[in-house]
């Protein structure tokens, strides 16, 4: 009987404890690895890293004076070496190490081996990247990061750029517009495109950059953020007013480079520039950025007159992706569908957009429109995305890495109180005074009648 009780007593707190794991693992994942996920982890690394090594085929053969060392001191037999392992540091998603590769090895040996090394040390996958030559770096990580994406506190993100979304890896995405500086974005009703759109603006309101929007659906995806809007244009007439404006500023910024270009010959070498960026800070205008959403309704024709307003919009715009960075000028290019169907000029403008990223899509063609040039396997994975989970896209540019993303979520109403914010940035570029959008005053509470104290009495 009192052996009973004590087990009663000893199991009781124990069964408490396994059960609060499992619903902290459920719930919340990144309370449960950094408690229990972090040393069960590290200690099952630990104690299977050389056999696991030698299972996956990253091991070599000793070198001979370790063969010889080994046959003089002791008379164990002669294992393989795998790579060396550096520090385990944990983070708050996962564990990194470093490995270095022995001679004959590269990288691509230990990515193929990352689905081997998920399932030996029970993690939710295994990323490999080069951190220089012979050493690569692991990147595991303990849970999907993606079910409940929530930012890292500090990123380290500059001038024209924006931490938009979340990688499956737990690293940042970064939309880097020094870098990639036109992008096209997919993705159907209710993909989360919108949500990508709002993270980008409210992340560009508080820098030195004009914003300009063209949205075709009367405004009503970029009406909301018109206080930090330098122009907008809600109608294919507007817009077809608004792109020769933009071309108009891209060439005088062209004449500007050209007027530096033509100084004297005793000007120093590193004040001789091509590019907007080259430009002296007091000299430089503003970056422009150029958000286009619902591009197919710029392409979409009704009648003659209509189509040829279509090819003169489709050819500005081309050629502000053509010409455009070098003079301080992004495109942000959204849509549902975009396919050479459209029209003229569909495939030439999506070839100039470096940067792609493909939410849930109504149709494998629009998947191979967005992923299908620049990395034919993510087409399949942007396939699979599914409806309940929205943000959920695959990123990839023309380098043809690719990678998942998901953008976490943010409410309209605060994007737009961002944008009211730092509406004091709007810079003033005359060009674009005409296409300025009107903004809504908020009407004034008054005050109701006032309420006379009573006097306290016995």
């Amino acid at each position: 009987m009192t052996d009973l009780t004590t087990l009663l007593e000893v199991g009781g707190p124990v069964a408490a404890l396994g059960g609060g794991a499992a619903y902290a693992r459920a719930k919340h994942p990144g309370v449960y690895w950094s408690t229990v996920g972090v040393p069960i982890s590290t200690a099952r690394l630990l104690s299977s890293y050389g056999s696991v090594m030698e299972a996956c085929g990253l091991t070599v053969a000793p070198s001979r004076l370790r063969m010889l060392a080994v046959k003089a001191t002791t008379r164990r037999e002669v294992r393989p070496v795998p790579p060396r392992r550096g520090i385990i540091r944990p983070t708050s998603t996962g564990l990194r190490l470093r490995l270095r590769l022995a001679p004959g090895q590269e990288p691509a040996d230990v990515a193929a081996s990352a689905e081997r090394l998920r399932h030996a040390w029970g993690v939710h996958a295994v990323y490999v990247t080069t951190v220089k030559p012979g050493v690569v770096e692991l990147r595991l990580v303990g849970f999907d990061v993606l079910r409940r994406v929530r930012m890292p506190r500090k990123v380290g993100a500059g001038f024209l750029q924006v931490p938009v979304a979340l990688r499956e890896d737990a690293m940042p995405f970064i939309r880097d517009y020094r870098t990639v500086p036109h992008q096209l974005t997919l993705g159907a009703t209710l993909s989360g495109k919108s949500m990508y759109l709002r993270h980008l603006i409210a992340g560009l309101a508080p820098q030195s950059v004009a914003l300009v929007g063209i949205d075709c659906k009367r405004g009503v995806e970029l009406a909301p953020f018109a206080s930090r809007l330098s122009g907008l244009a809600t109608e294919p007439d507007q817009a077809a007013e608004l792109l020769p404006v933009l071309v108009k500023e891209m060439e005088d910024r062209y004449d500007l480079i050209k007027a530096r270009q033509g100084i004297a010959p005793d000007t120093p070498a590193e004040e001789i520039t091509s590019d907007f960026w080259g430009l002296p800070e007091s000299e430089r205008p503003v970056p422009v950025v150029l958000f286009v959403d619902e591009v197919a309704e710029l392409f979409l024709v009704a009648t003659k007159k209509d189509e040829e307003r279509r090819d003169e919009m489709v050819t500005q715009l081309i050629r502000l992706a053509q010409l455009g960075r070098a003079a301080g000028l992004y495109l942000e290019v959204c849509g549902q569908r975009f396919g050479a169907e459209l029209g003229k000029g569909a495939t030439m403008l999506r070839a100039q957009l470096t940067g792609r990223v493909c939410h849930r899509v109504n149709d494998e063609a629009s998947a191979k429109m967005a992923l299908g040039d620049i990395a034919p396997e993510a087409v399949s994975a942007a396939c699979a995305i599914a409806p309940e989970r929205p943000g959920l896209a695959v990123a990839g540019d023309t380098s043809g890495g690719w990678s998942r993303i998901r953008t976490p979520y943010l409410s309209l109403g605060k994007a737009a109180e961002t944008c009211r914010e730092y509406a004091h940035l709007v810079p003033d570029l005359p060009v674009l005074r005409p296409f300025r959008p009107d903004v809504p005053v908020r009407p004034v509470e008054t005050p109701g009648p006032a309420v006379r104290p009573r006097p306290v009495t016995d």
